[in-house]
């Protein structure tokens, strides 16, 4: 399985979350599939996802834009999907690159409602961003060449939640950095699950880019801690003791690790000496303060 096949199972997956909350907020939405090159295989499974929802679109609106450097031939690429698709949907295919997408968005109204935004290959331009962002929620998935962070062009765009992670080939080939920017924890939550819970044979690995050291992290529904316990330890260093709600917070929205991940690490750390945790004992609730301890360059080897 390729870097491809499993950007198209997280788009999938997140589909899966973002389609029925979005009708279940507005009568309308808009689903917007943007590709640099050719490849369109993304928007062929985002168009079945939709097909699965017929049901729950009936008196709602969705319109499905997809640009893609395909030429004439792209409508009747994406004809056997579309054919499966209630009179509910609108499909409008636009040829061209990611940076036509502000247009597009502007001519199809998308502005005001549901919007989820997905652009593989193209650069995070402030022009494309702010058009993402032009929903109410707005969500965004990026895919491009890794070499750099993809928070603060997202963040800056206005989204307060990012993640982003490099997806690494095991047979050398080139790595992609998948970034996902929302304002919605629920749909944070929902790419964190899906991120670790796509296929583990799929000859992928993970870095975490926040990450110093770079180690690369198998697929796991319950991922190796070691990046994540010296994420936290670098946490606390810069900002001194902080509670487990404060801990699992940062694990969420600063790593590419869930908040949940946060407390396995904490338990290591604490068994390690690197950190010391008050009260001294009883549950790991979320009001346990959190200090770093004189273990802590031991737990941040780990």
């Amino acid at each position: 399985m390729s870097t491809d096949a499993v950007l198209r199972e997280l788009l999938v997956r997140q589909l899966d979350h973002w389609l029925p909350a979005a009708l279940h907020r507005s009568r309308r939405a808009t689903l917007a599939l943007a590709y640099a090159g050719s490849d369109v295989g993304g928007a062929e499974a985002a168009l079945r996802v939709v097909a699965e929802f017929a049901d729950r679109l009936r008196g709602r609106r969705l319109t499905v834009l997809v640009l893609a450097d395909g030429g004439a031939d792209l409508p009747a690429r994406l004809g056997a999907a579309e054919a499966s698709l209630p009179a509910d949907v609108a499909v409008h295919v636009v040829p061209g690159r990611p940076d036509r997408l502000p247009v597009a968005l502007k001519a199809a109204g998308a502005a005001g409602a549901p919007l989820f935004t997905v652009v593989d290959g193209g650069e995070p331009e402030p022009a494309l961003l702010a058009a993402a962002a032009s929903g109410r929620p707005a969500e965004v998935l990026l895919v491009t060449a890794p070499g750099r962070s993809l928070r603060p062009a997202l963040t800056g765009a206005g989204f307060p939640l990012v993640t982003e992670v490099e997806l690494v080939p095991v047979d050398g080939g080139p790595a992609r950095l998948f970034g996902y920017a929302t304002g919605s924890d629920r749909g944070l939550e929902a790419v964190k699950d899906a991120l670790w819970a796509v296929d583990e044979y799929a000859g992928v690995r993970y870095r975490d880019p926040a990450d110093p050291a770079g180690r690369l992290l198998d697929i796991s529904l319950d991922p190796e801690p070691g990046p994540l316990r010296r994420e936290l330890l670098a946490e606390l260093a810069r900002s001194g003791p902080r509670t487990v709600t404060e801990l699992r917070r940062f694990a969420a929205t600063s790593t590419v690790y869930r908040a949940a991940d946060a407390n396995r690490a904490l338990a290591s750390l604490l068994a390690a000496g690197a950190v010391t945790r008050d009260p001294e004992h009883g549950r790991l609730g979320g009001d346990v303060l959190i200090s770093a301890g004189s273990g802590a360059a031991a737990g941040s080897s780990a």
